[in-house]
């Protein structure tokens, strides 16, 4: 979606409420997120204001403010996920409900976590009818993440198979969605198994009792799987090597130790791909463009947003716990609303 329509000659200006974030903090509990009230506008006609109803707060909003993402500015207003309403900007997007996410913002420009948001009209996506506000805003990273993996190692189809390696993660659980959108078979591997877990796959590993290759073997008949998406790094390497069929593809997401042993017979033999995704480098407009392609799954009900129960919506004023509470590994998806 390219804007091209006029908007009004001059632009209107806004208070916003932002948390804003001056330096780097040694740890979660230190982080000290200011409470500001900054008046804002359009920088141009190319950029509309989103007065933001929610914003999900993810792990890289909280490693970005303890430092561990170098290319972080400071002073900034955190936050990478939004859903709301465009409040000025082109005439056809006045008044529209629209969600977005990104890679900059946040991180290296201002961000979600406030009450307005000026942003390129490029990078609003209209929000899915049957979507929340709070749920829209949980869609953003997760999604993102799991949708630009799958298209750039190529998009499974029916008949494939893919392997999901960390299948209790938000971004495992995503791709599992998608991959099922697209008809694929989805197979699960995660350590402490439960009932919740399975119903995103059609066939769940425990990694913590099972040979997860053998077992990727046994369920494909010797064939192997299409797709690995390692979302842990590291830990998993060997088994989704091991578990990749002939010209294979593995996506990586994350790490814990930045080398592995690389078998490069196995590698080469198997024809195999292996792909990186960091979606931080992806412009609010570029992430848009990924949003764009799971609309239509979200629309027809087969793509579902994360729950967004009421314990997890928190105000910008207790941001703070929220951060604590996302660092400490929440398996829920939190969010703020700064009308709240």
């Amino acid at each position: 979606m390219t804007i091209t329509a006029q908007s009004k000659t001059t632009a209107s200006t806004f208070t916003s409420q932002s948390l804003r974030l001056d330096a780097k903090a040694v740890d979660a509990e230190a982080i000290e997120l200011k409470r500001s009230s900054q008046t804002i506008q359009r920088g141009g006609s190319g950029d509309v204001v989103v007065e933001i109803k929610a914003a999900a707060v993810n792990p890289s909003d909280v490693k970005a403010a303890i430092g561990m993402m170098p290319y972080a500015v400071f002073p900034r207003t955190p936050g990478r996920d939004f859903a709301g309403v465009v409040v000025d900007g082109p005439s056809q997007l006045l008044g529209r409900e629209v969600f977005g996410s990104s890679g900059d913002l946040g991180i290296r420009r201002d961000g979600t976590h406030a009450s307005h948001l000026v942003v390129e009209a490029d990078a609003v996506v209209p929000k899915p009818a049957r979507v929340s506000m709070e749920e829209a805003a949980g869609i953003g990273v997760p999604f993102v993440t799991a949708m630009e993996g799958l298209r750039r190692a190529g998009m499974p189809k029916s008949g494939e198979t893919v392997l999901i390696l960390g299948l209790n993660g938000k971004v495992g659980q995503a791709a599992a969605q998608i991959a099922r959108w697209k008809g694929a078979r989805v197979i699960g591997a995660m350590r402490k198994l439960t009932d919740e877990h399975r119903g995103f796959a059609d066939d769940v590993i425990d990694s913590g009792k099972d040979d997860v290759a053998a077992r990727v073997r046994e369920l494909t008949n010797g064939r192997g799987a299409d797709v690995v998406f390692n979302t842990v790094g590291e830990p998993y390497y060997e088994a989704g090597q091991k578990s990749l069929a002939v010209l294979g593809r593995m996506i990586f997401i994350a790490a814990f130790k930045q080398t592995v042993p690389f078998d490069i017979f196995a590698f080469y033999r198997g024809r195999h791909t292996y792909v990186g995704i960091d979606t931080l480098a992806l412009s609010s407009i570029a992430t848009a463009d990924v949003l764009r392609d799971m609309t239509e799954g979200f629309e027809s009900g087969f793509l579902k947003p994360f729950p967004i129960l009421p314990t997890a919506i928190y105000p910008l004023a207790r941001a703070h716990e929220a951060y604590v509470r996302v660092l400490g590994s929440s398996p829920d998806r939190l969010v703020l609303a700064p009308s709240k």
